[in-house]
C-alpha cells in the first residue's frame, strides 16, 4: 500500500517537474509566447504547444507511477487526481479559452497517464 501511495505521488512529481522544464523551455524559444502567457492570450498554435506539453507530462507521469507502483492503477490514480487538482483552476478561467481546450486538457490527464503507466511494461518486454 505505501508503494502505491509512493508512486502516485512521485507520479504527481513527475508531472510537475516535466511540465515546468517543458514550459520554461516554450516560455524561452517562443518569445511571443512569453509576452502573452501572463495574459492568456494564446494562439491556437500555443494552445496547441500548451497540450502538446501536458500530454507528455501526463505520459512521463504514468511511466514513472506504474514503474515505482508496479501497477497500471497508481499511475491511473495520479493522473485522476492531477485532474482534481486542475479542475477549480479550469472553472475559473472557463471563459479564457474555448470548451474544446479545457476538455482535451482535463480529458487527457487521466487517460495520458493511465496509458503512460503501460510504458514500463512494454519498456520490459522490448528489452527481452
Amino acid at each position: 500500500m505505501l508503494r502505491r501511495i509512493g508512486a502516485v505521488v512521485a507520479g504527481i512529481l513527475a508531472w510537475t517537474v516535466v511540465v515546468t522544464i517543458l514550459n520554461l523551455g516554450l516560455r524561452h524559444g517562443w518569445p511571443a509566447y512569453a509576452v502573452v502567457e501572463k495574459a492568456m492570450t494564446f494562439s491556437l498554435a500555443m494552445m496547441a504547444a500548451r497540450l502538446a506539453i501536458s500530454a507528455l507530462s501526463s505520459l512521463a507521469s504514468g511511466y514513472v507511477a506504474a514503474w515505482i507502483g508496479r501497477d497500471r492503477w497508481s499511475a491511473l490514480v495520479a493522473g485522476v487526481l492531477i485532474m482534481l487538482l486542475f479542475l477549480p483552476v479550469h472553472v475559473q478561467i472557463w471563459d479564457r479559452f474555448p470548451i474544446w481546450y479545457h476538455l482535451t486538457f482535463l480529458a487527457s490527464l487521466p487517460l495520458l497517464g493511465w496509458l503512460g503507466g503501460r510504458l514500463p511494461r512494454a519498456v520490459t518486454a522490448a528489452a527481452r
